[in-house]
């Protein structure tokens, strides 16, 4: 048998033949939400466990794939390749010289190395990664020119985490990070990324098809994710991921997963999410961008201010998600206090029976709601916000 036959059967045996161990990577806080997607999936997590940043499971390549495409509150997605011990460079390079990159890496397809290290006598990571891509090269028969951003701008990312003397190599699975669907959206005020926006709509308890108000939509994310789950429009219906470049890469069971999916792909007799903003310009391009995207029996768009919107004609109620032009934006603490002041009595007084998700700046705003609510803490841009979820009474 030739060298690619032999390699074609040991990927069969080793990759797609064997369960594989995955790593989800979440932002932090929402890893039970992620979790409980997860679940819903029907992939078996006997042995799954939530950790800080993300979850860990077992599954095959099928499970990695499914969890890519329908996945709205993960990052991205790490297959597990080795695990092993090594205290200097001599020990690293034996461990690496054994290492058979050819399973998992095209040669066509540029590599990435990350590599951090902590707690360990190996802490130069320049210098491990240079023995990480020595090992690549020999294997695969390229060169440093393999590590350079390809023609087509697609590249293999490898993370190499080094903890107390132990190596965990993993492959990304996703390539570019989640929250980019392939739904052109263009940037807004206090914008909110894709992941956080779906977190955010689960914790507040929002139902497919429930009616939903979106007052201050900015660049419409809350919005296009609601008609998404709604209409059961996979996370990652418009996109590619890294793993279509793996040598393993099956591309009928692929097919048949995506078909799988548009199978299940729902539409709406008229609209019941409502999507409005006072800057008509961004207004505007969410329309086409709705228009485009085939969400127009979903979403109703409009140019409006917050202040003056009357919920009652929009029955039943239903959710509505805020997320206010907060900080710098703002300007001093006694504007912001203002604001969420005027929020929190126009929710009161024309919204009553419907749930809420505002994100706020700033704890101390929580005083300026006068109802009942839950608050939690979340990462947003590097910064720390509050979530508040209830239901207006």
């Amino acid at each position: 048998m030739n060298d690619t036959g032999n390699i074609e059967k040991r990927i069969k045996r080793h990759v797609v033949g064997r369960t594989q161990t995955f790593f989800i990577a979440t932002l932090p806080g929402i890893e039970p939400v992620c979790f409980n997607e997860l679940r819903q999936l029907g992939i078996p997590l006997t042995d799954a466990v939530i950790g800080k940043g993300g979850i860990t499971f077992n599954g095959r390549l099928h499970d990695c794939y499914l969890a890519n495409l329908k996945l709205r509150t993960a990052n991205r997605i790490l297959m597990r390749l080795f695990t092993f011990t090594a205290s200097n460079f001599r020990q690293l390079e034996k461990k690496l010289s054994s290492m058979p990159w050819e399973l998992y890496l095209s040669k066509n397809i540029a590599c990435e190395l990350n590599v951090t290290a902590a707690h360990s006598r190996l802490i130069h990571t320049d210098a491990i990664s240079e023995r990480f891509k020595t090992s690549i090269d020999r294997q695969l028969g390229t060169s440093s020119a393999h590590y350079a951003a390809s023609d087509a701008g697609r590249s293999q990312q490898i993370f190499v985490r080094v903890q107390d003397d132990t190596f965990t190599v993993s492959i990304d699975s996703s390539g570019e990070l989640l929250h980019k669907r392939g739904v052109k959206i263009q940037g807004g005020r206090a914008p909110v990324r894709e992941t956080m926006a779906a977190a955010i709509l689960a914790l507040a308890g929002y139902q497919p098809g429930e009616t939903l108000i979106d007052p201050m939509c900015g660049s419409g994310t809350f919005s296009i994710e609601a008609a998404m789950i709604a209409k059961n429009i996979p996370a990652g219906w418009h996109r590619e991921f890294a793993f279509m470049d793996w040598p393993s890469f099956q591309p009928l069971r692929w097919q048949h997963i995506r078909r799988e999916a548009e199978s299940e792909i729902t539409t709406t007799a008229e609209p019941f999410i409502y999507a409005s903003d006072t800057d008509a310009d961004i207004i505007q391009k969410l329309s086409q961008l709705i228009q485009d995207n085939h969400l127009s029996d979903t979403i109703n768009v409009s140019s409006a201010d917050f202040f003056e919107l009357r919920p009652r004609s929009i029955k039943p109620p239903g959710l509505v998600v805020l997320n206010p032009p907060y900080g710098r934006r703002i300007g001093s603490k006694n504007a912001a206090d203002k604001m969420f002041g005027r929020i929190g009595e126009k929710l009161k007084n024309d919204f009553r029976g419907w749930k809420i998700a505002l994100l706020m700046p700033d704890k101390h705003l929580l005083a300026k709601i006068p109802f009942k609510t839950t608050s939690r803490e979340l990462a947003h841009g590097g910064l720390q916000i509050t979530l508040v979820t209830g239901k207006i009474r």
